[in-house]
């Protein structure tokens, strides 16, 4: 009886330990066959999936954070959980290690091509990569440089029937001086070698406004481009088609908002699942919280795409909210991303990142049940702290709590709880003269633009219990405790706004005024959302 007691005990600690790591504060599976969109409330811009097998797996832009190129895995299309990421660390370094908002990597593509993933990105400050692995999880060979140039982004392979290989890509404007165009041009086999054999295949500016973000497609006969056009806040997804590779293209729009409250669905991914059936991916910008995925239906019409549903009959698809899940052969189980994560093992949990190439002495994961985190960065500006930790909003609604024990060895050394994005507020726990005081600091990436903070509260404990809740609208709300009982409110409430081409995060930090040889450091016992 004793044993059984025990048994029963042990289970259920189990099952609040698995609840506390995997906190689901947005779960798209109804659990009754049917899912509601969008499937991923999270920031996973300009998201890419393919099909290998019986497996799904998505990567999106990942910009200026480290590690780049998120890789999520599914077995339906609706739960999908963070298995890795491609790009440890981001070129060229000497750039890369410096903060670099909005810059970095753009919207990828991921194929899979005689047995191997191969992913094409953009930087549109050097060019177009190429990175390779074996097995989606890594490890991913590092970027080559297949095109170089200023201002090409969105790139999209296609190795045809015959063992030529192309790749279409768009144009930015602030670099490269043209925008609203598309290319198709040639590379070698290998896909090492993007040729400047560039065919223009459209210019958006007549009809469709911007036209960028392409994915390349063979079907039928036809080759296929689908393109985002409209703007990212309030386009649609246009369609090219042709008999030839390099055109003329004929186009067809193929999802617009309509009369839903989905603004701007387009730029995402076509897949056909086991059985037959085909559906696209999407993303929905959504200010602060970023650019969020959505899965709609498709079927083929006259080799055309329809994407949704017809709800007004102008032939043109619009988004769904509730549909039925897809048929993938079998069932599988709930799943989300990681969200909290308890520092329990001596590896970071794969939802954090930083805003910058990873340095040494920024902090080490323990096998003594916390985060090392080191107060070894100065700077004028928390905007520009390359070692903020921090992972992407994962709902509308939700609360981020921490506990910290803060031993600090130098005057100005701070750490604490920040909701970052082009404006960003934060909860400052700072050394100053030896005593502990705990603050909310409030800024704008404008550096000059000084930040506000509320009067210091003196807090005569190391160990620190540090919460912000975040409501509808990114409304956010701050408070702390002693004892993770009883939490106070401090501060003002912040309304979270949206970073460089990315959504809001939230996270961790620890900063120091003056160089020395011996930084404090801040131990992250465990970081928890709950809804």
């Amino acid at each position: 009886m004793k044993i059984k007691n025990i048994k029963i005990i042990i289970f259920l600690f189990c099952i609040v330990s698995f609840q506390k790591n995997n906190a689901q504060v947005w779960v798209s599976d109804n659990g009754d066959g049917t899912f509601t969109n969008p499937i991923l409330h999270a920031d996973y811009s300009d998201p890419d999936v393919v099909r290998v097998g019986d497996d799904y797996y998505m990567t999106a832009s990942s910009f200026n954070c480290i590690p780049g190129l998120p890789i999520l895995h599914s077995k339906d299309l609706v739960n999908w959980k963070i298995i890795g990421y491609a790009l440890a660390k981001q070129p060229p370094f000497e750039t890369y290690d410096r903060v670099q908002h909005g810059n970095g990597v753009w919207a990828p593509s991921i194929n899979y091509h005689n047995n191997e993933f191969y992913i094409y990105y953009p930087d549109p400050d050097f060019g177009i990569y190429m990175i390779k692995a074996k097995k989606a999880e890594g490890p991913w060979s590092a970027p080559i440089l297949v095109k170089e140039g200023k201002g090409l982004i969105d790139p999209s392979p296609l190795w045809d029937t015959d063992g030529k290989a192309y790749l279409v890509h768009a144009f930015a404007g602030s670099r490269a001086q043209i925008k609203s165009l598309l290319v198709v041009c040639t590379m070698n086999p290998e896909g090492t070698v993007v040729n400047h054999d560039e065919v223009m295949v459209i210019d958006g500016h007549e009809s469709e406004g911007t036209i960028e973000g392409p994915k390349f497609y063979k079907r039928n006969g036809y080759y296929y481009i689908f393109a985002p056009a409209g703007g990212v806040p309030t386009g649609w997804q246009t369609v090219l088609r042709s008999k030839n590779v390099f055109g003329p293209y004929e186009k067809k729009k193929v999802l617009e908002q309509g009369s839903t409250n989905i603004n701007g669905p387009h730029q995402g991914a076509w897949v056909t699942t086991q059985t037959g059936e085909d559906w696209f991916f999407h993303f929905q910008d959504k200010g602060a919280y970023g650019r969020i995925v959505h899965l709609q239906p498709m079927k083929w019409v006259n080799d055309w795409p329809v994407m949704g549903q017809d709800f007004d009959n102008n032939g043109i698809g619009e988004p769904v909210t509730t549909f039925k899940k897809p048929n993938v052969g079998k069932k599988y189980p709930i799943e989300t991303p990681a969200e909290s994560d308890e520092f329990n093992s001596p590896k970071l949990g794969l939802q954090w990142q930083w805003q910058a190439n990873k340095q040494i002495n920024w902090g080490f994961p323990t096998s003594l049940g916390y985060l090392n985190l080191f107060c070894a960065t100065t700077t004028q500006n928390i905007f520009n702290a390359p070692n903020l930790l921090l992972q992407k909003f994962p709902a509308e609604e939700f609360t981020a709590t921490t506990k910290l024990t803060f031993n600090s060895r130098i005057k100005g050394e701070s750490t604490g709880l920040i909701v970052m994005g082009l404006d960003y507020s934060y909860l400052s726990f700072k050394n100053d003269n030896g005593k502990l005081y705990l603050s909310q600091k409030t800024g704008t990436f404008d550096k000059t633009v000084s930040e506000k903070e509320t009067k210091p509260i003196l807090i005569e404990n190391s160990t620190i219990y540090l919460r912000v809740q975040i409501k509808k609208g990114g409304i956010c709300s701050f408070f702390y405790s002693l004892d993770d009982k009883n939490y106070q409110a401090i501060g003002s409430n912040f309304n979270a706004k949206e970073g460089k081409w990315i959504g809001a995060k939230v996270g961790l930090f620890a900063l120091g005024e003056e160089v020395k040889n011996d930084s404090g450091n801040v131990e992250v016992d465990w970081f928890r959302v709950t809804k």
